[in-house]
């Protein structure tokens, strides 16, 4: 194309028009709009198509990915999960987006079509529209070993953390709360009111909302707790949910699922009814391909589906698999489940799966 024609999109239609189109196509598509000139390349990364997008209610779930490289243990990349035309998923890095200062500590989640990652004093945000990040203002005071969680656009994140007592005179370990409001990006300080110091060990291994609680998994003690945002307070789980040891868990519709890979079943915990349950019609399709599978990760996907990622060898290799699952509760309660799909997104297994999130855009 001749230079005059790379400063418009189209030669013989509108920039406005253009956009208008593109905004109602799938975003299947757009790696492959990129290609069809520079001026495509940067609409396919301005924020005004995704906010034509989701002005239109045309929206779309994606997942994205934090995998760490074993052998530079400190290596962390950025990827998506990227559904080839006619083809089966595979997860690709975003360009070279490597996160530089992240740890294995690192904590992430997503906002909207923003994935927010939190290290001990550093904070980034990653724009999914454009894959450009920024850093975000600093944590009020220095956390070890936290979680984060979202609530109302709001992310809750929770750790140890040496804070002045009730006189302030010296300085004592707590279990402090930061909030970051993503909407003014601005930091809020809530401190515990009730602070938990028997069996509330520095370590957790999972943490999760259900109906605007956060349920959070001590790792050293295999104890389970609730912290509720507006009383500002700890509670111990029922014994129900800590009956299960549930790790690399999502939430979808207020219920909580993982992959017991001993078991190897789907299963779910309901907070209305309080109990655990096994999700139907996938007893044969886990049997098989799960088997030997020792550690696997569930997101959501947006409503009533999941993905599950799980680490298997496959052919004499070692990979990475996804699975997406449609879930459906039938007249009982009972919760059943259909396989959509089932690829390997990373045919090169050694990697460690840090964090998958799921993003609207």
């Amino acid at each position: 194309m001749s230079e005059n024609m790379e400063q418009s999109l189209s030669p013989s239609l509108p920039d406005d028009v253009i956009i208008e189109i593109v905004a109602r196509v799938p975003r299947s598509y757009y790696p492959t709009l990129s290609l069809v000139s520079k001026s495509f390349r940067k609409l396919i990364a301005s924020p005004t198509l995704y906010k034509r997008r989701s002005f239109l209610g045309i929206t779309q779930h994606r997942i994205y990915a934090v995998l760490r490289n074993p052998q530079t243990r400190d290596n962390f990349s950025f990827y998506i999960l990227h559904r080839k035309l006619k083809c089966s998923n595979r997860l690709v890095i975003v360009g070279s987006r490597t996160l530089h200062h992240m740890s294995s500590r690192g904590s992430y989640v997503s906002v909207g079509s923003k994935v927010y990652g939190f290290n001990d004093r550093d904070a980034l945000s990653i724009d999914c529209t454009s894959h450009t990040s920024q850093p975000i203002s600093y944590i009020p005071h220095r956390m070890t070993n936290k979680v984060a969680n979202v609530i109302d656009r709001k992310v809750y994140l929770i750790g140890g953390s040496f804070l002045p007592d009730e006189s302030g005179s010296r300085e004592a370990w707590k279990n402090a709360v930061a909030v970051f409001d993503t909407e003014t990006q601005s930091w809020e300080c809530k401190l515990v009111k009730e602070d938990m110091h028997v069996g509330l060990g520095p370590f957790w291994s999972d943490s999760m909302v259900m109906e605007g609680k956060i349920y959070l998994k001590d790792y050293s003690n295999r104890n389970f707790f609730v912290y509720e945002p507006e009383e500002r307070k700890w509670e111990l789980m029922d014994e129900v949910l800590n009956s299960e040891e549930w790790v690399g868990a999502c939430v979808v519709d207020d219920v909580l699922y993982y992959h017991d890979c001993f078991e190897m079943e789907l299963k779910a915990y309901d907070p209305k009814q309080r109990c655990w349950s096994v999700v139907n019609g996938l007893k044969d399709f886990l049997a098989v391909e799960t088997a030997d599978s020792v550690w696997s990760h569930a997101v959501s996907y947006g409503e009533k589906k999941l993905a599950l990622f799980f680490h298997k060898n496959h052919d004499g290799k070692e990979v990475i698999f996804c699975a997406e699952i449609a879930l459906e509760r039938r007249q009982g309660g009972e919760i059943w489940g259909q396989k959509e799909s089932c690829d390997v997104v990373i045919e090169d297994g050694m990697v460690d799966m840090v964090k998958f999130v799921s993003v609207t855009v």
